[in-house]
């Protein structure tokens, strides 16, 4: 069986048509089309059902799929070893890490990574998108309640958020002491741009859900930092983002006997299970779980 023909079935694939699989290859759609016909008549049987938007496999197809993406996975860590070898530890990683987190937190982590393997290209990305991983991103990082199955999810640990002020604030206008008061009260916190934000209470068992009309709303979570310290009004904020202030008393917290979130209990790494891992995004990998104490540290090149 053509290799080359087979690679190009696992392309299709992947990319969910014909037309998406001809402009990664650089091909004619009527050329990939031609190849694919050419190797079911090989095969002896369909491979892929076409439709108008998808290109779905056949039992015989996805099978063949499977072999396929092994092959090509093989061969790109072949290359890689000789790539590397007598080198340091290089390639490229695509990262796209959310951008409150990815500001506050991560920001120093990839610093120190870019330190310890200076031969690898870092891309990052900080955004808040729902489609995680796309072409050019291998790794993405997101809070949410439930990873999408068709993805490998790692925890990062549990997002927590906070209600807080300013001491300040606090002092002239005296803190929200119910959910209801909160609700009531000039909230500063993060937002989407058309979406209502809900504010989910756990206490215990018990699972309470209250609608937010922020008087001051951004994704820029440095920027609600500074609208938190400037006294402008009640912080609902993920603890990181004041867990400074409040150690030392700048910051006040309230409602601490409940569990708070908006967007997410839980924060992931995100990789696609089929796609090919090259050392250099292993390495990012294991260091960002490591980071997160969440698994050793690798051990540099």
């Amino acid at each position: 069986m053509d290799l080359q023909a087979l690679s190009l079935l696992v392309e299709i694939i992947d990319s969910g048509n014909l037309s998406q699989a001809a402009r990664k290859l650089r091909m004619t759609r009527a050329n990939v089309s031609y190849h694919l016909t050419q190797l079911e008549k090989s095969v002896g049987a369909q491979l892929i059902r076409r439709t108008t938007r998808r290109a779905e496999p056949t039992e015989v197809g996805l099978r063949l799929y499977e072999h396929g993406r092994a092959i090509n996975n093989e061969l790109l860590a072949a290359r890689e070893t000789i790539a590397d070898l007598g080198q340091g530890l290089q390639g490229r990683v695509g990262l796209s890490v959310p951008s409150g987190y990815g500001q506050m937190v991560m920001s120093d982590w990839l610093i120190e990574f870019k330190r310890l393997y200076p031969g690898i290209v870092l891309d990052v990305l900080f955004e808040n998108r729902a489609d995680h991983l796309r072409d050019e991103v291998d790794i993405a990082v997101r809070v949410i309640s439930e990873p999408p199955l068709s993805v490998v999810a790692r925890s990062l640990g549990e997002m927590r958020y906070v209600a807080c002020a300013s001491r300040e604030w606090a002092a002239r206008h005296g803190l929200p002491r119910t959910l209801h008061e909160l609700r009531a009260s000039p909230l500063i916190t993060a937002g989407v741009l058309g979406r209502q934000l809900r504010l989910s209470a756990y206490q215990g068992d018990e699972r309470q859900e209250v609608s937010l009309e922020p008087t001051l709303s951004s994704e820029h979570f440095p920027f609600l930092h500074q609208g938190i310290l400037a006294g402008l009004g009640v912080g609902l904020v993920p603890d990181y983002v004041v867990q400074r202030e409040i150690a030392s008393g700048e910051v006040l917290q309230t409602l601490q006997e409940y569990r708070l979130s908006i967007f997410g209990t839980q924060l992931y790494l995100l990789y696609l299970p089929h796609r090919h891992q090259t050392r250099a995004v292993r390495t990012c990998i294991e260091f960002l779980l490591a980071k997160a104490g969440r698994g050793p540290m690798p051990t540099p090149a």
